[in-house]
């Protein structure tokens, strides 16, 4: 009988599930780890530099009886067979597991390992019967290059973390700070971004669009006249690259006298270009196009959609979630095609596969992108029991799988120029969808509202029925969203898709960086440590650099570099570094984020301070007066129909946003969406029942219904 080792407890009951279903329970015993039990110990370095960085593991202290029983248990079994996941930090638990288990001669920085014939690894993307019983009768050896790239990240981290971090305690005053590799980069990021918004010049300008009437209803943006352009295309360099942003060469007095002029003219319709072209369905998910994906379309925070991923996985529903590549199996393809043409119809299925090219250099082509373990297998048809967020998720992974396969879209454009009689030009795009092809599954709304033909004639007269003219600034570049520093950190090979979430769920936990609503904003915490981490180390918290220390991960993964040569590259600078910065005694100035009214009950400063549940404001006389205020975040134009208060944006326990009146407790209204608010402060009206208040008459009856029943009494005997 043989023990497989895996990671996750529902692993292990899928696992189960499938061995059963396969007559295999007899062969085999699951037993789960549940996740890493061996692992730097946190209260010192534990590396030792003059042994080329050796690193010291310890067993956790709370993994320790589990521990015992996997040693016992593979004293039971004739063979012992590492199935965790295929990524680097699966194949550090195996590795560990093999360590333990005595199966490893460790010289470090290499090692050997030993009676071989006991210890197998299976490697599978994803679990279903089919591809377990291949893994099983497939067996391989640990990948011990991969083993090393995540020992030389893990080193890498805990050195700058545990060099770094006294350095700031000293400098800022605050002992629970920590700096990180990649975490600052992330950090510096959002922090220059900040200031890049602050920098921006906003410059005023006017925009004139002019509602036309026809055979139909045309709306069109004034361009140009006499072939004079009022277009203005403007390009600033950020610190991540370049930033386009366009504007109008038309002020306030140039607007009105075009208004007066463009009233008494006449239109004529002065070319209508007409195009056809076929868009191409986007490529299948890897991890962090999924991350872009769910926080654009479903608000998911990375973290969540990484936690809900691995659960979809560990359930067999989709293949591995850690991935860089576009590969789609043949047998999800041609699977695909069949549930297509039954779903949909022959003229949305593909005659050949459409396959991808991945664009990431160290992707590895035998993985897959991220798909469903089946492709007919939607939301409807199952029976497993899922959570809110694993439905949304599954379908999002499920239909953008499914569109790789289907028939491109074809779409007309028509360019349509309309010209006054003194020479102003208007121009306009019409989009009609002649097919619809993967819109059908991945954007049915876009295809509905684009279906309408263009009934306009070319050099035909027009009238101008209406003229808007907007007042408009030119916009700085948007602060970062978790999806856009996902791209960004992915194009510039900072970090890599499986740590994104880990990073920015630290700098947020750590408050270096707060949410201001879907976008980041750094702390003045944040910002003071970004700017004084990327003077004082310039070199080492530059983009560039932190990108060829991935590359040189990525190189130990494929054997072609030490773990030796890679830690001295950053060691021996950042230590040179450090020690010259340490020189330096003069302490950091934190500009702490203050309100501009004062505390009601001693009229001292207001600044901000953070704790268990996000930011706040508190009395700067802390501790003789105690008082505090919270961090309200108002909704514009969004007013309580109750008592006409300003709607604000809290949390519940669980972390799901709602909207509360800012005078609670004194006013309890509540509700989860915006959309049935009134928009003006004097429209108050009665609104529907919210959710809550539908919960708490629910618990008022329960309790009415109770105390009408009575109470058997009890004998004391």
């Amino acid at each position: 009988m043989a023990l497989i080792v895996v990671e996750s407890p529902t692993k292990a009951r899928t696992f189960n599930r499938i061995l059963k279903i396969k007559n295999l329970s007899d062969e085999y015993f699951v037993f789960a780890t549940v996740g890493h039990f061996r692992d730097l110990p946190s209260a010192r370095i534990a590396v030792d530099f003059d042994k080329k960085y050796q690193p010291e593991y310890e067993i956790m202290e709370r993994k320790m009886k589990m521990v015992d029983k996997l040693k016992e248990l593979a004293k039971e079994h004739d063979k012992i067979i590492l199935a965790t996941d295929l990524d680097r930090e699966g194949e550090s638990i195996s590795y560990h597991v093999a360590y333990i288990l005595g199966f490893v001669d460790e010289k470090w920085p290499d090692f050997e390992l030993k009676n071989k014939s006991k210890l197998e690894r299976i490697v599978f993307h994803e679990i279903t019967p089919s591809a377990l019983q291949e893994a099983l009768d497939n067996p391989s050896t640990l990948r011990t290059d991969l083993v090393k790239a995540q020992q030389a990240r893990r080193i890498l981290d805990r050195v700058v973390g545990y060099k770094l971090s006294p350095l700031l305690w000293k400098k800022m005053g605050k002992n629970w700070l920590s700096a990180g590799r990649v975490q600052t980069v992330a950090l510096r990021l959002i922090a220059e971004r900040e200031k890049e918004i602050e920098k921006f010049a906003k410059d005023p300008y006017f925009e004139i669009t002019g509602l036309f009437e026809s055979a139909e209803e045309i709306s069109a943006k004034l361009i140009s006249r006499n072939g004079e352009s009022y277009q203005i295309t403007n390009k600033i360099e950020l610190f991540d690259g370049s930033y386009e942003f366009s504007k109008t060469s038309i002020d306030k007095k140039q607007s009105e006298e075009i208004q007066a002029e463009l009233k008494d003219e006449t239109y004529t319709v002065e070319s209508i270009t007409k195009n056809e072209a076929n868009r191409f369905p986007p490529p299948p998910f890897t991890t962090s196009l999924l991350q872009q994906d769910a926080f654009r379309k479903l608000r998911f925070p990375s973290k969540l959609t990484m936690r809900v991923a691995q659960s979809l996985y560990e359930k067999g529903l989709i293949t591995y979630h850690r991935t860089d590549s576009f590969n789609l199996s043949s047998k999800y393809v041609f699977a695909a095609k069949d549930y297509i043409v039954s779903a949909y119809g022959n003229k949305y299925a593909l005659d050949k596969p459409r396959g991808y090219r991945t664009k990431s250099k160290n992707a590895q082509e035998a993985h897959e992108a991220i798909r469903p373990t089946k492709a007919e297998r939607t939301l409807a048809s199952m029976k497993k029991k899922l959570g809110a967020p694993e439905k949304k998720l599954y379908e999002l992974i499920f239909q953008r799988a499914l569109a790789t396969q289907m028939k491109e879209a074809t779409i007309k454009e028509s360019e349509i120029k309309i010209k006054s009689s003194k020479g102003y030009e208007f121009e306009t795009v019409h989009k009609e969808i002649l097919f619809d092809g993967f819109f059908r599954v991945l954007a049915p709304g876009y295809a509905k509202n684009n279906s309408t033909a263009l009934e306009l004639k070319d050099s035909g007269e027009i009238s101008l029925k209406n003229l808007d003219v907007e007042e408009k600034e030119t916009k700085p570049p948007y602060r970062y969203s978790e999806g856009s520093l996902i791209k960004t950190m992915e194009e510039k090979g900072i970090g890599r898709p499986s740590t994104y979430s880990s990073i920015i769920s630290l700098i947020i936990d750590k408050h270096y960086v707060e949410k201001d609503f879907r976008f980041l904003k750094p702390t003045s915490l944040g910002a003071s440590m970004s700017e004084y981490l990327s003077e004082s180390f310039p070199d080492l918290f530059d983009l560039t650099f932190t990108a060829e220390m991935e590359d040189s991960l990525d190189q130990i993964a494929e054997g072609t570099q030490t773990i030796v040569q890679t830690l001295d590259k950053f060691y021996i600078p950042f230590e040179k570094e450090l020690l010259k910065v340490s020189k330096d005694k003069s302490l950091i100035d934190i500009k702490e984020d203050m309100l501009e009214e004062k505390c009601p009950k001693c009229n001292s400063d207001l600044i901000a301070r953070f704790g268990k549940y996000g930011k706040f404001y508190a009395c700067v006389g802390y501790p003789k007066c105690k008082y505090i205020k919270p961090n309200l975040r108002f909704v514009k134009d969004y007013f309580c129909p109750d008592c006409k208060g300003r709607l604000v944006v809290r949390y519940s326990k669980t972390g799901k946003r709602f909207y509360g009146c800012e005078n609670y407790p004194t006013c309890k209204h509540v509700r989860w969406a915006l959309n049935v608010i009134p928009e003006k402060k004097d429209a108050v009206k009665k609104t529907p029942e919210t959710k809550d208040s539908a919960v708490k008459k629910t618990v008022k009856k329960t309790t009415k219904k109770a105390k009408k029943k009575p109470v058997k009494k009890v004998s004391k005997k």
